[in-house]
């Protein structure tokens, strides 16, 4: 261990530096933050919007900013039930609500609870169980097991714990949902903790207040210790454990970076997780509350390092990790066994006595090179990612991401457009109006982001109506179509003009997908979609470079949404795109994907969209050279274009324009290679099937 103390504050600045210089600084920290947080926003403006009561948090890492790229951190998500509520006191029973009264005695683990069902009546305790997630225990008592959280595993989804994972595609993180129900009162067996006051006065006095305000979760899992596994709901403070994070400087995060890297490198080895970053936060949070605080400092970031790795190596010893604001609750309790523990606490000295060699060779982030050039131990030509380009690459990764969610979330909301009146549609859209005045400015943001997609919807849905009333498009419409025009690059401008297509209106439309076109090619646009799990992105060095440029709102700018038209639109769609609404077969409702809820919808990726319309348009208006170029920027976008999402619509349409061109072996071929890309609910079946008819009947 480095003993010079002149040698140490050097280390702790050359350390500082190459986390700076990876996206350990203040504005990339907030940066990731405020993403997250929009993101969050977004998608409970999209549940109060629908109607739906649950609230969904951004937790872990990626909330707190307290990661790097590579340490590849998961997107955790809290998901809590709001038509259930946990009461510690029969005062806080709530009529009409599922009422649980939270249970910790001799049988539960410290930290842990057992929830009994109530009346929604009366502040009673039910008698009977309600099914079979719920068991009597010897008391009588009718429990809610843990192990309901199985029944909402969707496809590619695992359990582990609490949480259920979805692995993420190549380039993109991992998702950690947990399901919780909520309690608003504080924990009484934290109580406490709202009074304890460390060494450096921290958390403050607000920070407590905010704790005590938020309540608190239990998610579905059982102590590894416990007698009853399946009973046992774990008690949750994410929300105060986030506001503590928040409240880091940046040499406490960078410290906490740090720990995570060092036990992704050298402690857990090969994925094994004996010890969790949560302990490792956990073991952060009490050094900082049992020191002064002009200790985390810049200049003694690797004292503050060391300090929690000692820290961190008696908890092993003593196989006892405190919960930070429930100290009864060990998280380290049967986490590992007497082999495991010498080999832990083998790893921790041999880092802390070896620490030059160990910190020289962490691999993540480059770190260990990055600091070997600070301490000038190799060449400065050693090849990894200036500063800049990392910042650009992490708002990159925020912005798709956010713009993945406005696709998602846009989604959702024509889900529950279905089979709805012009009265309840627009309600809907009024009820959005509110998020933009009530001062907030996340809700503000995410209004803006959110707004023009629903404003276009319910405009298309009226210009449908009047379209099949008198051929027209009604000023209403059109009012509500324009306000959506910048929802992003085409998506919007593609539906406006489709509405003039269905009304004849073939001057207007052009015009239109003219700019629209324009549009496209004047920034480095990027095709978003979330209709699929899976989700390829091309992105280009210029996107990066506007990406660590603007602000999110360039999102609008930079990025094309797939076109969706629900049946509510139908009036709006192109014949040849009508066809999509019906692709469903019995058989294929049967077997087919319950997350891809845009079945009966026509959906198709802008650019082909945007191509289709211009040959249709070109051939109304008798501009054959036109129309031909139109058809040949089809045929090279469906062959070249590896991000398009609807390729197999995209063929669809582009075997119409075949059988329109008279060239049916052409159209037959589109329609084939439409099925190798999706063989059920494809309505390329009956293009074959009418395809063949017409031959036949030629003939």
């Amino acid at each position: 261990m480095f003993q010079e103390p002149d040698y140490r504050e050097n280390l702790s600045l050359m350390l500082s530096e190459v986390l700076h210089d990876i996206g350990v600084n203040e504005r990339t920290v907030m940066e990731r933050r405020r993403a997250r947080m929009l993101t969050e926003t977004m998608l409970n403006i999209m549940y109060r919007l629908t109607d739906e009561n649950f609230t969904r948090y951004s937790l872990g890492s990626l909330s707190e900013g307290t990661t790097t790229i590579g340490l590849q951190s998961d997107i955790d998500i809290l998901g809590s039930f709001n038509d259930y509520n946990i009461i510690q006191d029969w005062s806080e029973w709530e009529h009409g609500k599922i009422n649980f009264l939270m249970i910790q005695d001799e049988n539960t683990t410290p930290g842990y609870c057992f929830l009994q069902l109530l009346r929604v009546d009366v502040p009673l305790p039910l008698t009977v169980i309600p099914n079979e997630h719920h068991i009597t225990d010897r008391r009588g008592r009718i429990l809610l097991k843990n192990t309901f959280i199985n029944h909402c595993l969707q496809g590619g989804e695992q359990r582990h714990g609490p949480s259920i994972a979805l692995q993420g595609e190549p380039g993109f993180c991992d998702r950690d949902k947990v399901f919780a129900i909520r309690c608003k009162s504080w924990p009484q067996s934290a109580s406490g903790w709202l009074d304890r006051q460390g060494i450096g006065r921290w958390p403050t006095q607000e920070m407590r207040r905010y704790a005590a305000s938020t309540g608190f979760f239990v998610v579905p899992t059982g102590s590894k210790v416990s007698e009853y596994p399946e009973l046992e709901w774990r008690i949750s403070t994410s929300l105060t454990e986030r506001c503590l994070m928040t409240n880091l400087n940046i040499t406490q995060i960078r410290c906490y970076v740090l720990l995570k890297m060092i036990l992704k490198s050298f402690l857990n080895p090969q994925d094994e997780i004996n010890i969790s970053s949560f302990m490792c936060k956990t073991v952060l949070l009490h050094c900082i509350e049992n020191t002064e605080s002009e200790i985390w400092k810049e200049n003694n970031l690797y004292t503050c390092l060391i300090y929690c790795l000692l820290e961190l190596h008696s908890c092993v010893q003593n196989e006892c990790c405190s919960h930070f604001i429930i100290p009864e609750n060990n998280l380290m309790a049967g986490q590992f066994t007497a082999e495991t523990k010498h080999e832990l606490s083998k790893n921790i000295c041999d880092f802390i006595q070896n620490d030059r060699q160990r910190l020289l060779s962490i691999d993540i982030d480059d770190v260990g090179h990055r600091l070997q050039v600070k301490l000038n131990r190799v060449p400065h030509a050693i090849n990894y990612f200036p500063s800049l380009e990392i910042y650009e690459t992490v708002m990159m990764g925020l912005y798709i991401n956010i713009a993945t969610s406005i696709s998602y979330q846009h989604m959702h909301f024509l889900k529950h457009l279905h089979n709805k009146n012009f009265r309840t549609i627009k309600q809907y859209v009024g009820k959005l109006t509110t998020f933009n005045d009530n001062g907030n400015r996340l809700h503000h943001a995410a209004f803006k982001l959110l707004a023009p997609f629903s404003f276009t919807t319910y405009g298309s849905i009226l210009a449908s109506y009047s379209i099949g009333e008198n051929n027209q498009v009604s000023p209403q419409a059109l009012v509500w179509l324009s306000a959506g025009l910048n929802s992003d690059v085409s998506s919007s401008r593609l539906k406006l003009a489709s509405v003039f297509y269905s009304t004849g209106d073939m001057e207007k439309a052009e015009l239109i997908l003219r700019h629209t076109e324009q549009q496209y090619y004047s920034y480095p646009v990027l095709p978003i979609c979330h209709c699929h799990h899976k989700l390829t992105v091309a992105v280009t060095e210029e996107f990066k470079r506007l990406c660590g440029e603007q602000s999110e709102n360039c999102i609008k700018h930079i990025t094309a949404f797939c076109v969706r038209f629900i049946q509510g639109e139908i009036n709006c769609v192109p014949h040849e795109l009508q066809y999509e609404m019906f692709r469903s077969t019995q058989d294929d409702m049967i077997h087919g994907d319950e997350h891809e809820d845009w079945m009966d919808w026509a959906v198709v990726d802008s650019l082909p969209f945007l191509y289709f319309l211009q040959y249709k348009i070109y051939r109304h208006l008798q501009r054959h050279q036109d129309q031909q170029q139109a058809l040949g920027k089809l045929i090279r976008t469906i062959e070249t274009d590896k991000t398009l999402r609807h390729r197999e619509t995209a063929l669809n349409i582009l075997g119409q324009c075949m059988e329109q061109e008279n060239r049916p072996q052409v159209a037959l071929n589109c329609y084939m290679l439409s099925l190798r890309q999706r063989a059920r609910n494809n309505v390329a079946n009956i293009h074959i099937c009418k395809l063949l008819s017409g031959l036949l009947a030629s003939q």
